[in-house]
């Protein structure tokens, strides 16, 4: 019985090729020194996606692509489709793992020197595998057509629609049309299930054919720098005398890790369940605080924190300036010493980069800056900031209340958080730059010139010349004192 299975298993590989196909793929020669936990993340990538592809399969059986059904679709999976809210929360989670094992994994091949010689497509294969990721996630938040998706998907709107002289037509290409209709959802699926997946799997496809062809990195050794007239042979003889197979000699610690990653994955979907839906998408709905997936609230954060003159040449310059770096850094540093050791400048590259992220994230996550817009009638005026007053001083309390000033600004921490507390804002700012500051805007907070009376900007500016602390003098004109001066 076990010769005629033999006999079988041959006939099958003299066809198939399976011993030949093993050997050149899962079995080709590794350096050992790759056979390290600083090697896991390509292969956790690999996992997620994976996941990623099951999970979407799954939820393309029961999602219906139209802007009448879509929403509907998605609640019934949260709340009636058995754990379809735990298949959702898998897909969820799914993604932002795979993109942030996918940054860990640029990050690790920056520090080892991979990029260079001969590994230059390597690299910009791996960075077109990131943004094509970053594009399936944008439209896959696109997918669930909440007030998050629809006011989303309106701000990269807006983004595109500065683009100097083709502005307008991306926009209609980007939304099927000049504005986010049922074309718009159509267009995104389309996007996120076929043509965004393919590239991806296609890119993968040469991605890991040039890693089996120029070989994995091997652990970069301080004072070992690579030379293009010589690095092809060293490294094939460093394969030869101390390589083993993938599998099995350098496969365990992914596998360890991949099993990390999912048990990563089941264990957040379970207790946090998956994003949203945050109600009907309803561009007439202005009470709503649209925010972006955890993946793009570093974006978030640099849109509300920049200047307002400077967004458009960050918003597109940046993020150009950024990919064409990324792509060209293969070419303007080739050779040379690998080892993250002899290389500081790279390390603080990095340090900097996920500092950065990491903040702007988390400022995405805790900084209210979107308008609260039931301050104006559910928040009083605390009493300590009215007790006293003159009449006039009275009115500007009125005044502040009654025009929705607190929307934005907080009293004492009550009110809006967009802009700054005014609880002590005399002693910040003096008379003529509060009436400047409240007639003509500035940073961020619009020009109320042409909605205020001169006699209600008076009143508003006399209450805030009151607040301040009861030890503390208000602000005043330094000037003044030196005009008055013999």
């Amino acid at each position: 019985m076990l010769r005629q299975l033999q006999q079988i298993a041959q006939w099958f590989d003299d066809r198939l090729h399976l011993t030949k196909l093993f050997a050149s793929t899962a079995g080709h020669r590794v350096p050992k020194s790759s056979g390290s936990w600083f090697y896991v993340f390509g292969s956790g990538t690999m996992l997620c996606l994976m996941l990623q592809l099951v999970t979407g399969t799954c939820l393309a059986f029961v999602y219906v692509p139209s802007a009448d059904e879509a929403y509907t679709t998605l609640e019934y999976l949260t709340y009636e489709q058995p754990l379809g809210w735990y298949l959702r929360a898998l897909h969820y989670w799914g993604s932002n793992f795979m993109l942030g094992i996918m940054s860990l994994h640029m990050a690790q091949v920056f520090l080892f020197g991979a990029y260079k010689y001969p590994r230059e497509l390597t690299w910009i294969t791996g960075v077109l595998l990131l943004f094509v990721t970053l594009g399936l996630a944008f439209t896959g938040q696109v997918m669930r057509f909440d007030q998050d998706a629809y006011w989303g998907l309106g701000i990269g709107t807006a983004i595109m629609g500065r683009v100097p002289v083709i502005g307008a037509q991306l926009v209609n290409l980007m939304l099927a049309g000049p504005i986010i209709a049922g074309e718009t959802l159509s267009r995104f699926f389309t996007l996120h299930v076929f043509i965004l997946p393919g590239t991806i799997l296609a890119l993968i496809g040469v991605h890991l054919r040039l890693v089996l062809t120029k070989g994995i990195n091997e652990y970069p050794k301080p004072g070992v720098p690579v030379r293009r007239e010589t690095y092809v042979e060293e490294y094939e003889t460093l394969v030869e005398k101390e390589g083993v197979a993938f599998v099995p000699g350098a496969i365990s610690k992914d596998l360890y890790f991949s099993a990390f990653v999912m048990l990563a994955i089941a264990t957040c979907a379970a207790v946090f369940g998956p994003k949203g839906p945050e109600g009907v998408p309803d561009p007439t709905y202005i009470q709503t605080a649209p925010q972006p997936d955890f993946l793009f609230l570093w974006v978030y954060s640099v849109a509300a924190l920049l200047p307002p003159y400077t967004e458009t040449v960050v918003l597109l310059v940046g993020p150009a300036v950024g990919v064409l770096a990324l792509l060209a850094l293969p070419f303007i540093s080739n050779t040379g010493e690998k080892s993250a050791r002899r290389r500081p400048v790279a390390v603080l590259t990095v340090l900097v980069a996920f500092l950065g992220l990491g903040l702007l994230t988390w400022a995405g996550l805790t900084s209210p800056w979107s308008p609260h817009m039931q301050a104006w009638t559910s928040d009083p005026t605390p009493v300590a900031f009215v007790k006293g007053r003159s009449p006039l001083e009275l009115q500007g309390a009125l005044v502040l209340q009654n025009k929705q000033c607190r929307n934005c600004h907080a009293l004492d921490g009550v009110g809006g958080h967009r802009g700054p507390d005014l609880s002590t804002v005399a002693t910040r700012l003096t008379r003529d730059q509060l009436v400047r500051q409240v007639i003509q805007g500035g940073g961020n907070m619009p020009a109320y010139g042409k909605n205020l009376s001169p006699a209600e900007v008076d009143a508003l500016v006399a209450f805030m010349m009151t607040l301040h602390p009861a030890n503390e003098l208000p602000a005043r004109d330094a000037t003044l004192s030196v005009r008055r001066s013999p």
